[in-house]
């Protein structure tokens, strides 16, 4: 039986995480990003929870993502619920988690063909 797409790009895996950092596809990161379906972003801008606007949600949007995962860290910290108030009117999911398991659910809707952009804060 066939679990996953055989042509998954490799680059937009994520292979690993631990504190302060992450690595997607061969490369790692040490400060927050955001895994898009194009690409990675490097240097995503927030640094913590408390420093997440309203243009940080926004500019993702511009990725057309069905689901944004938010890695918050080490632990599950939420932001405001006023912050994603665009994400759910352009109809778009969202999930708030910490960043180990954040990368571990974009990597299974990644496998699954979903439309998804992980926000790892680091």
């Amino acid at each position: 039986m066939k679990i996953s797409l055989d042509d998954m790009d490799e680059s937009l895996v994520i292979r690993g995480y631990g504190p302060g950092e992450v690595a997607v596809g061969r490369h790692r990161y040490t400060s927050s990003l955001l895994v898009t379906p194009d690409g990675v972003v490097p240097d995503w801008g927030p640094n913590g929870v408390a420093e997440i606007t309203t243009r940080h949600l926004l500019d993702i949007l511009s990725y057309r993502p069905e689901l944004l995962i938010l890695g918050t860290g080490e632990r599950q910290d939420f932001p405001s619920p006023r912050l994603f108030t665009d994400l759910m009117d352009a109809r778009v999911g969202y999930e708030v988690m910490a960043t180990p398991a954040a990368c571990r659910t974009y990597n299974i809707l990644l496998a699954e063909g979903r439309r998804v952009v992980a926000a790892l804060l680091l």
